[in-house]
C-alpha cells in the first residue's frame, strides 16, 4: 500500500528484455541501508519487488501483464521516474489510499500556465473513465492528485509548482503516456452493486 507522496525521482539505468518479462534496474537517491530482497516500491505508481539491490540501484521484474497495462512497454535508458517505498504502519497518510495496480495507460492531452500553477488535462480510456469523478483522487504516475474536472473521457487535474519540481510531471508533453490507478473504492461500490441487482433478481424469481 502507498500514499502517492513520491519520496524520490530516479532513473532506469538498465533494461533487459526477454521474451515473457522484462528486468528493470533503477537508480535511487533514497538510503536503501533498510531495504530488503521482496520488498515493494512504486515506480511511477506501479507497484514493483526487489530482486536485487548494489548500493544506489536495485533491480526488478516486470510480467507481461505488467508491461502490458504500463508505459514500461516503452521505457528507455535514463527515463526519470517517480519513486515511493511502501507504507509502514504509522506513517502520516498524506495523499490517499493507493494500491500500486495500475489500471491502463492515459495520455497528457493538454497543459496550460495559471500563475505558477498548471492545469493539465489527460485523457483515458473509456472503461476507466467511469471511475474518475469530479474532487476525487486519482494517482498519475503514482502521485496524488485530485480531480479538478470531469468531461467524458477527460479529466483535469491542477498541479502546484512543488509537485512539478519534485515528480517526473513536469516533465509530461502533450501525447505522452502516464501510469493511472483510479480510486479503488469505486471499483468495489461496481463489484457490490452487480451483486446486489443479482440478488435482487434471485429474490423476485423466488417470490414468484
Amino acid at each position: 500500500m502507498f500514499t502517492g507522496i513520491i519520496k524520490d525521482v530516479g532513473r532506469i539505468q538498465l533494461i533487459q528484455q526477454e521474451p515473457d518479462q522484462t528486468h528493470i534496474n533503477f537508480q535511487t537517491h533514497l538510503d536503501m541501508s533498510a531495504w530488503q530482497i521482496g520488498d515493494s516500491i512504486a515506480v511511477d505508481g506501479c507497484c514493483l519487488t526487489i530482486t536485487d539491490k548494489s548500493d544506489d540501484t536495485w533491480r526488478a521484474t516486470l510480467s507481461a501483464e505488467t508491461l502490458a497495462l504500463t508505459h514500461f512497454s516503452h521505457a528507455h535508458i535514463g527515463q526519470a521516474v517517480n519513486l515511493e517505498p511502501a507504507l509502514h504502519i504509522g506513517d502520516p497518510l498524506g495523499g490517499h489510499m493507493v494500491t500500486g495496480h495500475i489500471d491502463g495507460i492515459a495520455s497528457l492531452d493538454s497543459k496550460t500556465a495559471i500563475g505558477e500553477h498548471w492545469n493539465y488535462v489527460f485523457n483515458t480510456p473509456e472503461k476507466l473513465a467511469r471511475y474518475i469523478v469530479k474532487k476525487g483522487s486519482v494517482a498519475v504516475n503514482g502521485v496524488s492528485l485530485t480531480v479538478n474536472e470531469v468531461d467524458g473521457c477527460l479529466f483535469s487535474v491542477n498541479l502546484i509548482p512543488h509537485t512539478l519540481s519534485a515528480t517526473n510531471l513536469g516533465m509530461l508533453n502533450a501525447g505522452m503516456q502516464i501510469n493511472l490507478e483510479t480510486d479503488i473504492l469505486g471499483r468495489y461500490v461496481e463489484r457490490l452493486m452487480q451483486f446486489g441487482e443479482t440478488s435482487a433478481t434471485d429474490a423476485i424469481r423466488k417470490d414468484t
